[in-house]
Formats: structure tokens, C-alpha cells, sequence
């Protein structure tokens, strides 16, 4: 509650009205013309004030009586072929400015929190570390679309948009401006009870603006009853190394539940004109369990585990051979190759049969995939008024491989399905997935996994003067043949949000997770608000009993969550439950102030060969 406590108080200086009254000079003024008549054409009534506020960041959203919609059409489109004469970075303020406003300027204490409390990415960053194309290319729309995508998607970037203006003079030349506003970079955390128990946090998601990102927190105890007094963590992350796009991170974390020492990097598929992906992650981890015996929840397990690791995949992606077709612009064919191997000097008794989770092993895997994907931007999904770009398309992977163990060789097969897309009629969003895959020794299954899983995201409904949406989660996994030790539990994101208990675990599960969202036009202190209600229902079950037989665990309740775009903090969210039949639950309410991590909707870009995750 801390850090939150501070951002309002730091905040609510700045918290006078922004003004919209002043015009950039350039290219940029004819489109600040445009959204500023459009401004004054939807001023004249209330509702149109609030549709306006409401949507002004997102200029390709714009439908009828504010209706947010997708547009599929890519605007470089009538540039393509053009020779890119200049390239002009614009670096708005933290503050009172807007990438899709060009007209809006801060008040003079947001100018001066902005230019004094921040350090904006340095152009030259951009320039050699995030940009596709260079001066002297030809304009290609795909490309300038994934970039203006790859731009969003960075956490030190809260919004970005790029604008083609051609010349006047040389009809086949035009200069590229690319509007970038970063978000602000620090995040204090910390929590105090005494002297002797206090935890102090600070998150730079732009370190001296080179887009380098540093995590450090610090934990004091004096009383901690495994005499782990001092916990600290370090984690220093750079998000692309050169033209490389190549990610890498570095972590340090002694806690009381885990040590971590690692270094990893990695690059994916981020557009579809991507060739090559692949990473490199090697370290030691050590970790503290408890576990229960699925069959006996009352024996209950305290161990710890430590392992040295190293884990290496390299994808290649192919076009398919057919020009001018919607196969070759969006489809790819993917090989990957994987090799892994982890060795353990701290676990519990293993055996052949037995707790199989924690064998030295070795493995390779092979995978062939088919990926089809496009973008379409949309507003007030997960983000709170940012551009969110919705991933379209859909994924078919094929696994192969074969794990050297302690306890002798074994094979493994897996496949996995993925399809997401806008439905008819403005209908809403549907994504669903299939999971299955499994080892083999001797004809023989072992710790196999059956999954699937269904998203529904409503279309933006009007009501009064905002917008609500309706999000419906529902998920189904199998185990076969795990360990007592192996299982899975519907609590917190898992299926029943808000509770954590280490009695509702099981081998196989069926959960249904409700949620109605109110996107207010009221803010706080510059903090968006967004009002929910949420009904979770869960089913577990061991092998030994069928699904369909247990109680149907219950979760109910609302809230409200508060969100600065601008900021690189959590969103706040204040939660309260009813909870019905949980085990050993001493009070059917509970309460929650905490951070809230924004989701983003799952990609269909193929990435390293892997085991399908029992969860």
C-alpha cells in the first residue's frame, strides 16, 4: 500500500486540467487539425464529451456512436514503394501529452516533472535498437505496422505511432515520424511493520534512458524462523542488445523460498518477416516446497530442491512458396530444435516410479509448426485507454523428442492447437486452445497432460456514458499418470480467483471464470477506473475419483481497479469475495488490496519446442 500511497500523493500535484490549445508545427498539423475539429464537433453534448475522452488515444478505433472497432486495413498501405528520405523521432513528455492528440500540451508542473523526474529513451537507442527500416528503404506497410506494434509492446513505451508524410516536391520520397511517449520509469514499493520487519522496492523500467530495465527489493526479518534475516533480489534486463533485437537478462534472487542465479538470451518470432529465433538460459536454482499428498491432504511434505541448469532452442521460419496469396503474406512454416539438461543437488527421495519431476535428465526436441497471424487494434481489453494490439490468427505445433533420465530413456510426443478471432457481427473475441502431449517408455504413458481452454471477450457495450465488457474464461486439464507429488490447484489465476489453498489440488479439473468490467469515464488523481464484478466456479479431483463426483467450489465477488497508463506501476485492485464450500476457509469473505500485473492476450507465434505444462 506503500508505493501507492506515495504515487497519490506525487500525483495529485499534478492533478490540474490539461489543456488542448496549442498546434505543432510540420507534418503533424494537419493531423492535429483534424482530431482537434473532431474534438469540437463532439463537444456539444455531454455524451459525446465522454465518448471523446474516452477513445481520443486510439484514431483508428473510431466507429459510429462511439462504438469502438477493430480496422483491419494497414494506413501505410497507399506509401508503400516509397524511398524513406528522413527519419523524425518526437519524444512527447511522460505528462499531458497523447501520441493520437498532437494538439494537447502539459501544464507547465507536468512539463517540469516530466523533463526533471525522467529521463526520455534516447533517440539514438531508438534509433540503433528498435527500428525495422532505415533512411534510404523502401516503405514496405507490413513492416511499419509491426513496428508501431513492436514499439507498444515494450514496457518502457506507453504508447507509440508512426505517421508517413510524403514530399511535395519529390513525389517518391517521404519522411517518417514516429511519436514515441515513454511510461514513467520509476516504481517504489515497500511495506513497514517495525524496525525489525520492513521491505523497501524500486523497479527503473528505463534505466539513464537506455530502455534497460533494473528490479531490486530488499527484505528485512530479524525473527524469520529459517534464519534468513537479509532477502534481497536484483534483476537487470536489456530489452534488445543492437539491430540484434536479441533480449537479455541477468538475475540474482536469495529470498526465503528461492535462490536464483541466472542469465538468459533471447529472441523470438516478433513479426512474421522473422527468420530466426531462439535462446540461450543457464544458472542454479534452488526452491523450498510444501506439498500434499493428493491422497491424504492431511500429510503434508517440506523439502527443498536445487538444480544446475542449461536450456538452448533455435527456430527457423520458412514463407510458403505461393506469391501474391494470404499464405505467403501471414503463414509460416516453422522448424525448431531444442536441448535441455538439468542436473539436481538438493530433492526428495526419487525412484524409478516415483517423483519422476525431479530426475536428472537430459532432453531434445524437435517441432514443426504452422503459424497464421495479423494485428487489429482495439482499446479497453486488458489497458485502461492504451492501443492494444489483438492478436488474429492461428497456431499448429507438432513435438517430437527424447529425454535421457537416470532411470533410462523415454520418448515424448505432443500437439497443440490455437485459434483466435473477432466473431461475426461485431460479436466479440474468441480464442481457444488444445493441448495434449505425454512421455512414453515401453508403450506406456507417463505424465501426460490433456488441456484445453476457451476466452470470450464481448464486444465494448455502451452504458450511460462509458463502456462495460463481458470476459468469460473456461478451462479443462487431465494428468495422466502423475506423481502424488504432481498436481494442480484452481486457486488464485489457476481457476478461483482471490484465495490461495493448498487442499483444492488435484490430477484433473474443470473451472468457469465470469467477469464483468465497467470502464468509467471518471478518473482519480489521473488514475482510470475500472469497477468489476467476478464469479468463479471450480471442480478437482484426484484419479481415484471422478470429476463430475466433487463439490463444486465457488468464488463471488467485485471491486474496482485503478490505472495511470502513463505509469509503469501495477494496476491498484481492491477486491471483495464471498466464497463458498472452500476447505479450512475459517470466514466465507475475503478482502484484497493489491497490484495487479495487465494481461495481454496470448500471441500465436511459435516459440521453442516444449513440454505441454500441466496447470
Amino acid at each position: 500500500m506503500l508505493r501507492y500511497l506515495l504515487l497519490f500523493l506525487f500525483v495529485s500535484t499534478i492533478a490540474l486540467a490539461q489543456r488542448n490549445d496549442s498546434l505543432r508545427n510540420g507534418g503533424v498539423n494537419m493531423d492535429s487539425v483534424r482530431y482537434t475539429n473532431l474534438k469540437i464537433r463532439m463537444s456539444k453534448t455531454k455524451f459525446s464529451r465522454s465518448v471523446y475522452r474516452l477513445l481520443f488515444r486510439d484514431v483508428y478505433n473510431q466507429g459510429k456512436k462511439g462504438e469502438v472497432k477493430a480496422i483491419e486495413t494497414n494506413p501505410f498501405t497507399p506509401y508503400e514503394g516509397m524511398v524513406i528520405r528522413k527519419i523524425i523521432i518526437k519524444q512527447l513528455d511522460v505528462l499531458g501529452e497523447s501520441v493520437y492528440d498532437t494538439t494537447r500540451v502539459g501544464k507547465q508542473v507536468e512539463r517540469f516533472l516530466s523533463k526533471t523526474f525522467h529521463t526520455n529513451t534516447r533517440e539514438k537507442i531508438i534509433r540503433k535498437s528498435f527500428l525495422m527500416f532505415s533512411e534510404g528503404d523502401e516503405i514496405q506497410a507490413s513492416v511499419l505496422r509491426d513496428n508501431e506494434r513492436l514499439l507498444r509492446k515494450n514496457g518502457t513505451i506507453t504508447d507509440a505511432r508512426i505517421i508517413v508524410e510524403p514530399r511535395t516536391d519529390v513525389t517518391w520520397m517521404a519522411d517518417i515520424v514516429i511519436l514515441i511517449q515513454d511510461s514513467w520509469s520509476y516504481n517504489f514499493s515497500g511495506g513497514f511493520n517495525s524496525f525489525n520487519k520492513f521491505n523497501l522496492g524500486l523497479n527503473n523500467t528505463n534505466v539513464n534512458g537506455t530502455t534497460h530495465q533494473q528490479q531490486t527489493r530488499i527484505r528485512w526479518d530479524s525473527k524469520d524462523t529459517l534464519d534468513k534475516k537479509f532477502q534481497f533480489r536484483t534483476i537487470y534486463t536489456i530489452p534488445y542488445i543492437g539491430k540484434t533485437f536479441i533480449t537479455g537478462q541477468a538475475s540474482f534472487i536469495y529470498e526465503r523460498d528461492q535462490e536464483i542465479q541466472s542469465i538468459v538470451f533471447s529472441r523470438s518470432f516478433l513479426t512474421t518477416e522473422t527468420k530466426y529465433a531462439g535462446s540461450f538460459d543457464t544458472g542454479h536454482a534452488k526452491f523450498r516446497q510444501i506439498k500434499r499428498n493428493i491422497d491424504s491432504l492431511d500429510a503434508e511434505y517440506k523439502y527443498q530442491t536445487g538444480y544446475w541448469y542449461y536450456d538452448a532452442w533455435i527456430g527457423r521460419s520458412f514463407k510458403f512458396p505461393f506469391k501474391n496469396s494470404s499464405l505467403s503474406e501471414k503463414s509460416r512454416l516453422v522448424f525448431a530444435l531444442r536441448h535441455n539438461r538439468y542436473r539436481y543437488n538438493e530433492r526428495p527421495e526419487v525412484s524409478v516410479d516415483n517423483n519422476k519431476i525431479y530426475w536428472d535428465r537430459s532432453a531434445t526436441m524437435l517441432s514443426l509448426g504452422y503459424s497464421n497471424r495479423s494485428y487489429k487494434r482495439d482499446v479497453l481489453i486488458y489497458g485502461f485507454g492504451r492501443t492494444e494490439d489483438v492478436p488474429v490468427g492461428n497456431l499448429f505445433s507438432l513435438t517430437l523428442g527424447g529425454e535421457n533420465t537416470e532411470f533410462g530413456q523415454r520418448g515424448y510426443g505432443g500437439i497443440q492447437y490455437a485459434t483466435g478471432k473477432y466473431l461475426p457481427k461485431n460479436s466479440g473475441y474468441l480464442y481457444w486452445l488444445v493441448n495434449a502431449g505425454s512421455y512414453f517408455k515401453k508403450g506406456a504413458a507417463q505424465q501426460g497432460v490433456i488441456s484445453g481452454q476457451t476466452n470470450y471477450i464481448s464486444k465494448l457495450i455502451p452504458f450511460r456514458y462509458s463502456y462495460f465488457r463481458q470476459f468469460i474464461t473456461v478451462r479443462y486439464t487431465r494428468g495422466i499418470r502423475r506423481d502424488p507429488l504432481d498436481y494442480i490447484n484452481i486457486s488464485r489465476d489457476n481457476g478461483i480467483r482471490g484465495i490461495s489453498n493448498d487442499r483444492l489440488i488435484g490430477t484433473k479439473k474443470f473451472t468457469i471464470g465470469t467477469e464483468t468490467v465497467y470502464f468509467s469515464e471518471k478518473s482519480i488523481l489521473g488514475f482510470r477506473i475500472a469497477y468489476y464484478a467476478f464469479a468463479d466456479f471450480g471442480l478437482v479431483a484426484s484419479d481415484r475419483k471422478h470429476l463430475w463426483n466433487t463439490p463444486v467450489y465457488q468464488g463471488y465477488g467485485f471491486g474496482l481497479r485503478l490505472r495511470n497508463e502513463n505509469l509503469s506501476i501495477n494496476t491498484l485492485q481492491l477486491r471483495l469475495g464471498y466464497y463458498v464450500n472452500i476447505p479450512e476457509n475459517s470466514s466465507p469473505f475475503r478482502y484484497a488490496i493489491e497490484g495487479n500485473t495487465p494481461l495481454r492476450l496470448r500471441d500465436f507465434d511459435i516459440s521453442a519446442p516444449a513440454v505441454v505444462p500441466f496447470q
